[in-house]
């Protein structure tokens, strides 16, 4: 015969919530009922009429994570069901509700698994609460959960809140997202005769000292207006935005129309980034985001697709390109790692380009195509081995440059500086240098300087032209010896 345990939930409260059929059998017991932790006031009344338990309650100071402990008292569990045959094991509220030490128990074939039911605490919840899990609810675990599973537009209850500790994981974690005032609510023993309901403010929920085995957490669902910050919002905003009711600009923007603004955001990041201006780099990024939301509620408005495939597309993409972290394949450095990148990228496209130069986006600036072709000639052993070599094609190049000068021949001299820049960059790449982003700061610090040089002529109380090169240099180092915009 095959070892038994029965499994029984004690309720969330009180003896009155405990069924008459497993009151019967706690109170028929030949044996001990084995309890995960003897905290309870249903072990307390029947303690009085004789029952007898055990806890595990030790076990909770052996370890330090919530899942060891889980793990030894279901192994505990399971050899003294194989001594005794049939034993009883007994936790708070309902058995299958938020009770891990039956999970693993029921995942296991060693002993015969009897669930017998019991009250769940959640219908006394609603009932004292006075809400209807039809609007949306989640039941979750506060000593195990991650902010990204929460849905505040639904009710939320938190379980296991049964220390401070506990309460500052959770209060901590809603902060995130909500508000420190907002109100939430400590439910302790919902339904028996020591019920009590507290409405705090969040940032006060753990300075509360009547937390127990017993506690849970309720977090009404947040107004729209708490949730700004979240995906739903933005994409909510972009289709009304582009709805009936709508912005007459927004409506009649196309895929066409945008892409001046795309590549216009994508420069003012960088920017942002040059100036190492963290806000200003979060409010650009926001309005890159913006042109990728725009495009993709076209693409939905005209029903071919969503952001949804465009999220599910990059998502696929990036586990797939990266096998290495998402499928346990070895990877001995990077030159490998490009390799297989590579190749994984062929095997998308499956065909063959008909160059090695194919596949280079035509849209991008001018130094940017340069340096990709490098980068691909570079792949297949057309480069410099070294530094110096390049250096004097640059130096090979300014003279071409010069003598095209002499020449007087504005085509010639157009070409030949192209080939100047050209060599620049590949320089540039030997050095891991992009040659757009070297520009571009170049530019910002540029402009600073001459802003500068710009209000000392204003504050002079002069005209430009009263000022020679000179003295207009002279202000024009004051300004690099400043080094502020470096």
């Amino acid at each position: 015969m095959q070892p038994v345990i029965h499994v029984i939930g004690l309720g969330g409260g009180d003896i009155n919530q405990l069924p008459l059929g497993l009151y019967r059998h706690l109170t028929s017991m030949k044996n001990d009922c084995y309890v995960r932790t003897i905290d309870h006031p249903v072990i307390a009344t029947l303690r009085e009429e004789g029952v007898l338990f055990q806890s595990f309650d030790a076990i909770y100071e052996k370890h330090d994570q919530f899942e060891e402990v889980y793990e030894e008292i279901k192994a505990q569990l399971i050899d003294l069901a194989k001594q005794k045959q049939e034993i009883t094991y007994a936790v708070p509220g309902h058995p299958m509700v938020a009770e891990q030490t039956v999970k693993l128990l029921v995942d296991q074939s060693d002993v015969k698994i009897n669930v017998q039911g019991g009250h769940s605490y959640l219908d006394a919840l609603f009932a004292s609460l006075k809400i209807d899990p039809i609007d949306g609810f989640q039941f979750i675990d506060a000593t195990s959960f991650n902010r990204d599973e929460l849905q505040y537009r639904h009710h939320i209850v938190f379980c296991q809140v049964y220390n401070a500790i506990m309460a500052s994981e959770v209060k901590l974690t809603l902060m995130e997202d909500l508000p420190p005032e907002y109100t939430v609510y400590i439910v302790e023993a919902a339904g028996s005769d020591q019920e009590q309901i507290k409405a705090v403010s969040l940032v006060e929920l753990d300075q509360q000292m009547s937390l127990s085995n017993l506690t849970s957490i309720y977090v009404p669902p947040a107004k729209k207006e708490h949730l700004n910050h979240q995906f739903f919002r933005l994409r909510e905003t972009i289709r009304i935005l582009r709805g009936p009711n709508g912005c007459p600009w927004d409506k009649k923007q196309t895929h066409e129309s945008l892409k001046k603004y795309l590549l216009e955001e994508s420069y003012e990041v960088l920017e942002a980034i040059d100036e190492q201006d963290d806000d200003a780099i979060a409010e650009e990024l926001g309005d890159v985001l913006l042109q990728v939301m725009l495009h993709s509620q076209i693409g939905e408005d005209a029903g071919f697709f969503t952001i949804d495939d465009v999220i599910y597309n990059i998502t696929e993409k990036m586990i797939r390109r990266h096998p290495h972290v998402f499928a346990g394949e070895q990877i001995n450095d990077e030159e490998e790692l490009h390799r297989k990148w590579q190749a994984i990228k062929n095997e998308e496209k499956k065909t063959d380009p008909k160059s090695i130069l194919d596949g280079i986006v035509k849209g991008m600036s001018a130094s940017l195509i340069a340096e990709e072709m490098q980068k691909k000639a570079s792949k297949v052993g057309f480069d410099w081995d070294n530094p110096k070599d390049m250096w004097e094609k640059v130096e090979e190049e300014i003279q071409e440059w010069k003598e095209a000068i002499a020449e007087n021949v504005e085509a010639e001299m157009e070409k030949e500086l192209g080939d100047i820049l050209f060599a620049i960059i590949n320089v540039a790449r030997y050095y891991n240098i992009n040659p757009e982003t070297a520009l571009m700061r170049t530019n910002q610090k540029f402009k600073h300087r001459f802003s500068y040089v710009e209000k000392q002529v204003q504050q002079s109380g002069k005209s430009w032209g009263e000022f020679s090169l000179a003295e207009l240099d002279r202000f024009w180092n004051e300004a690099k010896q400043q080094k502020i915009y470096d």
